[in-house]
């Protein structure tokens, strides 16, 4: 009786909560260990490529989605990797202190990359079996709201606070206490999640490794046999393309001195602007989207989603050219950045879980495609160091909006389906149109 309550508790009690948990290990591997460094004196092309290789296990997590299956529920997966990330988080605090902290640092970082890739897949599991397909629509907007709360915190709040403890204590022991901040907020949030969280079912099916193994190749198999899968595939790879160029590199150019091309920004201001305003802004975005896209239907609404994803990235190169000393100016650009970004992805999160996962493994083939979109990320963003460095900022970032293109014309022959989600979340034939 306790369970079945447990597993009514309403949606606003844990997705908040839970996508929270869920951006903030990745926000912070993404992003801010890529400011951490570079004021430790690591390269650009050093830092772009070791903490986009360190994302590896969002693309790589399908291969073991199917072994969730066989212990426990996916709460369970849930409450565990918050609990090792957040001390591995802590023994990265530590590793800052020793003569090769960068090599420790990366390593400890994959660590919880593939602790955050296997909290994602359980996440996502809790989240398709937990809402019908019109709370899935509802409240995509508030996971993407909260997943980029922790991008405030992470690249916000967090930073800033970095920024000031530099000049009282030197950087190493700052990025110390701010590594073991987010070690301290994940351990919270798995004894919140403990209790708030609901099961999101378990499987029965899988007893053994052997089945575990063989549900994997049965999960492989009917998902490149769904009905125009490969341009649906194109579509998940291209939508977030020039991102990845760019995500690596902003904050970098931030920082970078003014006779370098960059804006000359120190850590605080970098947290002040582009991690808490600029936040902020994605959160509204992304909760605006989501009601907009519930109202009228993604297929309708896909190309307008697509279009304010990746026309704000010119923002970045405006700032290149111009190099703006107002804080204004610059906090301005980013926040309408931010908005498009947050209202924009909304369109590629509804798409894999109405286009692509539903069927007879919804968490598996979510967890597929969503590795393949953190591939899509990936490879760009390991690459946007050395290219950055070859071109400079002003030419990089017009490159990042030739990089447009392809998500520009993927939209436009993104094949839609699976007419029979639209139906039940609500949309009639007419508005899905």
């Amino acid at each position: 009786m306790n369970t079945e309550k447990k597993q009514k508790q309403h949606p606003a009690k844990w997705v908040p909560s839970v996508y929270f948990a869920m951006g903030l290990p990745f926000v912070a591997l993404a992003s801010a260990s890529s400011l951490m460094f570079k004021n430790l004196g690591i390269s650009d092309s050093k830092i772009a490529f070791w903490t986009s290789l360190i994302m590896l296990p969002w693309t790589l997590k399908p291969l073991w989605s199917p072994l969730l299956e066989m212990f426990k529920t996916k709460k369970h997966f849930v409450v565990a990797t918050q609990m090792i990330t957040g001390i591995t988080f802590a023994l990265v605090a530590f590793s800052l202190h020793l003569p090769d902290f960068f090599t420790y640092s990366i390593a400890f970082m994959a660590i919880i990359g593939f602790s955050g890739a296997t909290h994602d897949i359980a996440t996502v599991g809790i989240y398709l079996n937990e809402l019908s397909p019109i709370d899935q629509a509802k409240y995509v907007g508030w996971q993407g709201a909260f997943y980029n709360i922790a991008k405030i915190l992470s690249g916000g709040a967090l930073v800033y606070l970095a920024g000031e403890l530099e000049q009282k204590f030197g950087v190493v022991n700052a990025w110390t206490i701010v590594m073991g901040i987010y070690g301290a907020i994940m351990v919270l949030l798995s004894f919140y999640h403990f209790k708030m969280l609901p099961t999101g079912g378990s499987s029965n099916d899988v007893k053994s490794l052997k089945d575990g193994l063989s549900t994997l190749e049965d999960v492989a198999i009917t998902f490149f046999q769904k009905k125009n899968i490969l341009m649906s595939i194109l579509f998940v790879i291209f939508y977030r393309f020039a991102e990845g160029f760019a995500i690596k590199i902003a904050p970098l150019f931030f920082k970078a001195a003014r006779e370098q091309g960059g804006l000359g920004l120190s850590t605080s201001q970098i947290g002040l602007v582009y991690g808490l305003f600029g936040a902020i802004a994605f959160v509204f975005g992304s909760i605006l989207a989501g009601y907009y896209t519930s109202k009228r239907g993604l297929k309708k609404t896909l190309k307008v989603l697509c279009f304010c994803f990746n026309i704000p990235f010119a923002v970045y190169c405006v700032l290149a050219i111009t190099q703006p000393e107002s804080l204004f100016a610059i906090g301005a650009a980013v926040v309408l950045e931010y908005f498009g970004y947050g209202f924009g992805f909304v369109g590629l999160t509804l798409y894999i879980m109405q286009q692509i996962s539903p069927g007879k493994y919804k968490m598996a083939h979510y967890a597929f495609a969503d590795g393949i979109m953190a591939l899509g990320f990936m490879i760009p963003s390991m690459l946007s160091g050395y290219i950055s460095d070859f071109l400079g900022y002003k030419l990089f970032f017009i490159w990042v909006l030739v990089a447009t293109i392809p998500s520009f014309l993927i939209t436009f022959l993104a094949p839609f389906t699976n007419a029979e989600t639209s139906e039940e979340a609500g949309f009639s034939e007419s508005q899905a149109k």
